[in-house]
């Protein structure tokens, strides 16, 4: 007889638990340190939060930089940026300042605070992100809130003609879009040559969940191909108009040390400026994809 017959190996359960912080989206985790190596059971119950909340929340996490990359190698390699700094010595870890790397200044604030900032992270890449993990460096005293949108909610409160109108369109996206103000023509030509117009459907279908999501965001996609020009551009007003409403949305308010873990896929996210003077850092490490956008 098998001496190792009812002796199967232990697997200690994960932990993890996951409270809704919005009626539409997001989720705090608990139960978890990111300062320490992950359990395979941890891992697959924070995807899994992820797929099915959109967006996660963990609090009183004072990792490090080394914790951070090692935090997001778990779910897929990680990627930089082009154009967005990077903590010294920590190529994967971005250092966001103010609107998207942009830092503020008196004569800069009137431009950028004004602006629709609602975006999809690097949808100007032919395959953009599976999602960002962001972490809190230094906070306002008060304000500098970020707020989420579930794309496949806002999808499907689309009228059904105009579903039916989007479901086989593409849409251009462009880095110099929002880029290109912001670097020297020099770096504008280079970021062309690096990253050429590229496009992806307007809806596109979640590779994990099966859910439809609007893929157009305000910051970096250009036009809808394929419509007459005029047709296209009120369409695509529309269409990003729909991110606005607070209906599909959940705001966060930040302490000092939080983490906001997104599914880039399947959200948009924009950074509300309206802490100057004061400054606001946060460091981002970006978990790459491994497909394109597909419908």
């Amino acid at each position: 007889m098998d001496g190792n017959i009812g002796h199967r190996s232990y697997v200690k359960p994960s932990q993890v638990g996951a409270k809704p912080t919005g009626p539409m989206l997001g989720a705090e985790i608990t139960g978890v340190d990111l300062r320490e190596p992950l359990s395979e059971a941890d891992v697959a119950a924070i995807r899994a939060a992820l797929l099915k909340y959109k967006v996660l929340f963990f609090h009183d996490q004072d990792i490090s930089h080394e914790d951070h990359v090692r935090f997001g190698r778990y779910f897929g390699d990680l990627e930089g940026h082009p154009v967005t700094a990077h903590v010294p010595g920590a190529p994967e870890v971005l250092f966001i300042e103010a609107a998207d790397g942009m830092k503020i200044t008196d004569k800069v604030l009137p431009i950028a605070r004004p602006a629709n900032k609602w975006h999809t992270d690097v949808t100007f890449r032919e395959i953009p992100s599976l999602g960002g993990i962001l972490r809190m460096r230094k906070r306002p005293p008060t304000g500098g809130d970020t707020i989420f949108a579930d794309t496949a909610a806002i999808y499907a409160d689309l009228p059904p003609d105009v579903q039916e109108k989007i479901e086989t369109l593409d849409a251009e996206h462009d880095i110099i879009r929002s880029y290109g103000y912001r670097v020297t023509p020099e770096k504008a030509a280079q970021l062309r040559k690096d990253y050429p117009l590229v496009t992806h459907p307007v809806v596109r279908r979640h590779p994990e969940t099966g859910e439809r999501h609007l893929f157009v965001n305000h910051v970096f996609t250009s036009r809808i191909l394929g419509l007459p020009e005029d047709e296209a551009t009120a369409l695509l007003a529309y269409l990003l108009d729909r991110v606005k409403a607070p209906e599909y949305q959940m705001r966060f308010r930040w302490n000092d040390h939080a983490i906001a873990f997104w599914d880039n896929r399947a959200t948009q996210h924009y950074g509300v400026l309206d802490y100057w003077p004061h400054e606001r850092v946060v460091e981002r490490v970006t978990v790459m994809d491994t497909e394109r956008p597909r419908r």
